[in-house]
């Protein structure tokens, strides 16, 4: 029997119009409408109107991808279309909690524009930032992160994405000093990225333990679906092992190659990217060529997905 795994893109992934062509649908346009009532102010707008620089800030981008990504699984459980496993990356591991029915949306999507807040005020704008390394495994990658980390200012790993790509995440000086030692060490390229801060470091710490006390007063419920988690790569379903998971995963890398290849050995074969975007399902695909992949992003890829799905 094929297991189906559901994948929910996370931070970049945003665009303006970003859900728009499901809203012919009286229930899935309860979910902007629940989205502008739970964080007062209105998202929908910020989401189908723009601007994009505004829809990029941290704590805007963070609850509109949970929207949207939320809004589409609820339209493929009323299809009666569900999962084996979720996971997310990064922000996306919360849209894989409200799939798992960990959270319910409404509360998740408060959560998530407050991570963005605390993840923007953990380290002062300019002060840190994050790059791709391309071509260097994590090993050698890692040596040399904790190199410069002695020697320059805190670098590490953040994102393990797939064979040959490594997010890397620090002050600004660390990053711009691994990026050169690295692409002196071999590596294909090194990108910076246009991020805010450095996700997924060490200097996320003060973040963590505003998020922290959120979660504690939210009340998670155990998984009815296993949920991948970013911090171990492994299935969890356990809510106080959650609630932990989501507090250290602000501070630690990404395990998305590993989590990828842990699905595929519990029999996944089919994997639905949920939100906007084909990201995650690139990633997929150059971790295992072998296994499907089926992105949704808005009405006619949704439609498409279905018809292989109820095959």
């Amino acid at each position: 029997m094929t297991k189906i795994a559901f994948i929910y893109p996370g931070q970049g992934s945003q665009a303006v119009g970003m859900g728009e062509s499901f809203l012919n649908d009286e229930t899935s346009r309860r979910f902007f409408q629940e989205a502008d009532s739970a964080l007062g102010f209105n998202l929908s707008q910020l989401m189908l109107e723009g601007p994009q620089e505004e829809l990029t800030l941290t704590y805007h981008a963070q609850p509109a991808l949970l929207t949207v990504s939320s809004m589409i699984t609820e339209r493929l459980n009323r299809m009666g279309i569900f999962p084996d496993y979720t996971a997310g990356h990064s922000l996306g591991e919360y849209s894989a909690l409200v799939a798992s029915g960990v959270l319910p949306f409404e509360k998740a999507v408060n959560i998530v524009h407050r991570r963005g807040l605390y993840m923007n005020s953990a380290v002062p704008a300019g002060e840190g930032t994050m790059a791709a390394i391309l071509g260097m495994n994590s090993e050698e990658l890692e040596k040399l992160t904790n190199e410069v980390t002695d020697s320059t200012g805190v670098v590490q790993l953040a994102n393990l994405n797939c064979p040959g790509q490594i997010v890397i995440s620090g002050t600004k000086a660390g990053v711009e000093e691994a990026c050169r030692l690295a692409k002196e060490r071999g590596a294909k390229r090194a990108i910076p990225l246009d991020v805010s801060g450095p996700f997924h470091s060490e200097l996320m710490h003060p973040a963590s333990q505003d998020l922290s006390k959120v979660l504690s007063q939210s009340f998670l419920e155990d998984a009815k679906i296993p949920v991948v988690t970013n911090v171990t790569a492994k299935s969890e379903t356990n809510a106080v092992q959650i609630q932990d998971l989501l507090i250290r995963q602000l501070y630690s890398p990404v395990l998305w190659e590993q989590s990828v290849r842990e699905m595929i050995d519990m029999g996944v074969t089919v994997f639905v990217e949920i939100g906007p975007g084909k990201v995650l399902s690139g990633l997929v695909k150059k971790i295992d060529r072998s296994v499907t992949t089926l992105p949704i992003f808005d009405l006619e890829s949704f439609e498409k997905a279905v018809e292989e799905l109820k095959q």
